[in-house]
């Protein structure tokens, strides 16, 4: 566990799965007075949702960090954040249901960071995912956590490891302008996201929250097949 320190501390976590449920991993990352990461942590849930990589990268960031120490936590998941700091009194008072009377999904886990919070000091603070020049924090937690849910092997500062590899879900800033109509095309449909809520892609599978999905001449869909509508174009 990460001693106490006498100044708030910055930190984000973040989850990844890569199929939602598919192999996941999940990653936290504490900033120095500049917020350049100064220690971080990373492992392997084997194959698990998307929610279950988020909730558990906040528990294991809870868990390193001493109780007495006020923390700022950056997320990129509203569910995660929304789950302990809006949704869970209510389930609580209901016997952990919810409002439609149904079991609250990853209670353990909720319950497990409902403990940890407990007369904790902590802000939470929603950034957006996959933004160039977005939260640097948030962004080398998304990029550790899809690292470990690729390679499912644990990574982080105290184990010596390198900066996690750039994810193919941000999109690299423009080295030049472009000012062509179709160069602004070509831009926007090669942005890959993850998806806010499930849909179904031109190919007719669905999708799911939180997969990776591109821009097509239909709409959204898988980036696969974005890339072979372009490909037969």
């Amino acid at each position: 566990m990460i001693g106490a320190m006498p100044e708030r501390v910055v930190a984000a976590c973040d989850g990844a799965s890569k199929g939602n449920p598919g192999p996941a991993g999940w990653a936290w990352v504490v900033a120095d007075g500049d917020e350049s990461p100064t220690r971080w942590e990373a492992g392997p849930l084997g194959t698990a949702t998307n929610n279950v990589a988020e909730l558990t990268a906040l528990e294991r960031l809870l868990t390193a960090i001493a109780p007495d120490v006020p923390l700022e936590i950056r997320m990129d998941s509203q569910y995660a954040m929304k789950a302990v700091t809006t949704w869970l009194p209510g389930w609580k008072r209901k016997g952990w249901k919810t409002a439609a009377g149904k079991p609250v999904a990853n209670q353990e886990l909720v319950a497990r960071i409902d403990e940890l919070l407990d007369g904790r000091t902590v802000e939470f603070r929603y950034v957006p995912a996959h933004q160039v020049d977005g939260d640097r924090l948030n962004d080398f937690a998304d990029r550790a956590a899809s690292q470990a849910a690729i390679v499912q092997q644990p990574a982080g500062s105290d184990l010596g490891s390198p900066e996690p590899p750039s994810s193919p879900d941000t999109p690299a800033p423009a080295r030049r302008r472009t000012t062509t109509k179709t160069a602004r095309q070509s831009t926007a449909s090669s942005r890959t996201i993850k998806a806010k809520f499930p849909g179904r892609c031109l190919c007719g599978r669905s999708y799911a929250a939180g997969e990776p999905i591109a821009k097509n001449g239909q709409g959204w869909g898988h980036p696969e097949c974005r890339t072979a509508e372009t490909s037969n174009a």
